[in-house]
C-alpha cells in the first residue's frame, strides 16, 4: 500500500507520518510538502532513512509535479493535510489561502481520479462550522451543521470540502472527510496558542491573549486525531464526513494559566491583546458518528496532554528555537545540497 501524504513536515501530517509507519510498517508513505513557513523538514529527520519513507519538495498547486508524482508512485491512498492553516495570516493575505487550500485541493482531486486512487481523505477543520454560543453548553456541530464560516480561512477549507464531495457525486472519486476540533502536541509550529505559551513562559516573555482570553476550544491530542484518520481510511464510509471531537473544552485564559503553573511561572506575564477580527467563542464536536460507526474515541484527557505536551517542548528546546530563530528554514539545503 502506498500513501501520499500532502503538508507531511508540518505540524498534524509529520504526527501522522510516524504513526502510520509504526502502525503499518510495510506501506510506503511519499510525503509532500511545499515546504513553507509551517514546514519543516528537520521534524522528519527520524524517518528520513527509513526505507519506506520518501520526501519530495512540491507544491499541491503544481500540477505538472503532481501528474509526474502520482505517475512514478501509483498511490492507493492520499490523505490531503496540506492547508495554510493560520487564521491571522488569512485576514492579512486572503490569496494565499484560496490557492493553496482551494485550487490545491483541485490538482490533488485531478491527480486522484486520474490515476486511480482507492481512498482520497481530505483534512479539514470544525473552523467550517462557524461558532457556538458560551450560554449554550448543550451544543455542538454534528455533521449535519450547516457550513457557516467566519474567515478567509474557513472558507478557504469550506471551499474544499465542497469541492471534494463535489468530486465524489460527479465523478465517484472515493473520498472521506475528517473536521476535527485543535489539535495539540509534539511538533506544534509555534505561532499557535499551547507552543507559544509555552516557548514565551520558557523565555519569560510576555503571554499575549486576545480579548478576554474567554473563547472556547475543543481539544485533540495529535496522536488520537492520526488514530482517528487512519481508522476512516481503511474503514469509513466513502463519501461521508466524520467529525474528530477531543471532548476537552477549554477558555483560552486557563489553558495559558496552566502552563503557568506547570512550568513555574508567574500569570504577571500575561498580557491581553485587541482580540482577532471575527473571532469564533467556541467550538465544540459531537464525535457521536466516528464512535458509532468505527469505535474511535479520544484515549488522552487534556490533563494528560498538556503535561506531555509541555515535556516535549523541554525536552526539544532545539527544534522550536531553531524556528523562532528562522534557521529551521535553511534545513532543507543543508540535507540536500550535497546530494
Amino acid at each position: 500500500m502506498t500513501v501520499i501524504v500532502t503538508g507531511g513536515a508540518g505540524f498534524i501530517g509529520s504526527n501522522f507520518i510516524f504513526y502510520m509507519l509504526k502502525k503499518h510498517p510495510d506501506y510506503r508513505i511519499v510525503c509532500l510538502d511545499k515546504l513553507t513557513y509551517a514546514g519543516n523538514l528537520s521534524t522528519l529527520k527520524s524517518v528520513m532513512d527509513n526505507p519506506n519513507f520518501r520526501f519530495v519538495k512540491l507544491d499541491i498547486c503544481d500540477r505538472a509535479g503532481v501528474y509526474a508524482l502520482f505517475e512514478e508512485e501509483k498511490p492507493d491512498m492520499v490523505v490531503n493535510f496540506a492547508a495554510e492553516s493560520h487564521v491571522d495570516r488569512s485576514i492579512e493575505d486572503p490569496g494565499v489561502f484560496l490557492q493553496t487550500n482551494v485550487i490545491g485541493t483541485g490538482v490533488m482531486l485531478d491527480a486522484a481520479r486520474k490515476y486511480g486512487v482507492k481512498r482520497y481523505h481530505q483534512v479539514s477543520t470544525d473552523e467550517v462550522y462557524g461558532d457556538l454560543p458560551l450560554d449554550r453548553p448543550d451544543l455542538f456541530f454534528t455533521e449535519e451543521t450547516p457550513i457557516h464560516t467566519s474567515s478567509p480561512y474557513s472558507s478557504s477549507k469550506a471551499g474544499a470540502d465542497l469541492l471534494v464531495m463535489a468530486y465524489y457525486r460527479t465523478f465517484g472519486l472515493p473520498v472521506t472527510i475528517s473536521r476535527c476540533s485543535n489539535n495539540y502536541g509534539p511538533y506544534h509550529f509555534p505561532e499557535k496558542l499551547i507552543p507559544l505559551m509555552i516557548a514565551n513562559c520558557l523565555n519569560d516573555k510576555p503571554l499575549p491573549v486576545y480579548g478576554e482570553g474567554l473563547n472556547v476550544r475543543d481539544w485533540l491530542y495529535v496522536e488520537d486525531h492520526c488514530k482517528a484518520i487512519d481508522l476512516i481510511l481503511h474503514k469509513g464510509r466513502v463519501g461521508e464526513v466524520y467529525n474528530v471531537g477531543g471532548h476537552n473544552e477549554m477558555k483560552n485564559i486557563d489553558i495559558v494559566k496552566l502552563i503557568c503553573h506547570e512550568l513555574g511561572k508567574s500569570e504577571d506575564l500575561i498580557t491581553h491583546v485587541t482580540d482577532r477580527k471575527g473571532h469564533d467563542m467556541r467550538y465544540a464536536i459531537d464525535p457521536t458518528k466516528i464512535h458509532n460507526e468505527l469505535g474511535w474515541l479520544p484515549e488522552t484527557t487534556f490533563k494528560d496532554g498538556i503535561k506531555k505536551t509541555i515535556k516535549w517542548y523541554l525536552e526539544n528546546r532545539d527544534w522550536w528555537e531553531e524556528i523562532i530563530s528562522g534557521e529551521y528554514q535553511n534545513y532543507y539545503d543543508k540535507m540536500y545540497s550535497n546530494r
